[in-house]
Order: C-alpha cells, then structure tokens, then sequence
C-alpha cells in the first residue's frame, strides 16, 4: 500500500474514534526503520485500546499489514506498528512526559483533519 495512502487510512481510523492531538511526523531522513512516526492522545485506557483497534481492524480491512500492537494491557501507551507507519496511542500524562513529538522532530507533517474541516464548516 502506499505510503501516503495508508497514512490517510491511519489518521482516519483515529478521527473514527475521536483522537486529540493527531500528529504525523517524516522520519525518513531519521531512522531507515519506518517512514511515519504519528503520536495522538487519548481520554482513557479504553479508548487508548479502541483507537488501536481502530487503526488495525481498517489497515487489515483495505490490505495492509500489521506487524503488532504493543500496550493493550494497560492502554496507557499502545503502540501500532504497521512497517512503515507506527502509531503512538497516549495518555496525556505519558506523552508530555516521554514528549516524543521532540524526539522525531519538530515539525509535523500537514495532514488535513476532517475535524478541522468539519470545525471550519460550521462557523
């Protein structure tokens, strides 16, 4: 699958499940590991646990391949690794402290956010 292509699919399976703070990051010219580092909190350990569901249940759905989950157990910090893509699930305690958006970079990639857009259509 593409890289942009399951980007779109990750971002969108968080907004399915009401994500905070989506932040995708390049880390290609960082690591040869992955290309994709997004970072979003969640309110509680279970929508920490939903959202991953989310992300593996429609990655799987459109062909995708997940590699593993990591952190179900608690849902304080679950981690989905898809290859090219891994996707930090927080708490907002655990990602202030580990503050990983400083580890992979500071500027994120612009990803359109349908709650953004959703946001700008009703004011």
């Amino acid at each position: 699958m593409d890289l942009t292509k399951q980007q779109r699919l990750v971002v969108d399976a968080l907004e399915d499940v009401k994500a905070h703070d989506i932040k995708v990051f390049d880390t290609t010219k960082l690591t040869g590991l992955f290309d994709r580092v997004i970072i979003v909190s969640a309110t509680s350990n279970r929508q920490s646990r939903a959202l991953a569901a989310s992300v593996r249940d429609k990655v799987k759905d459109h062909g995708g391949h997940v590699i593993s989950v990591e952190g179900e157990d608690t849902g304080e910090w679950v981690l989905v690794d898809l290859g090219d893509i891994v996707v930090h699930i927080m708490q907002p305690a655990v990602r202030a402290y580990y503050n990983l958006e400083e580890l992979w970079g500071g500027k994120p990639v612009r990803v359109k956010l349908a709650t953004a857009s959703i946001a700008r259509a009703s004011t």
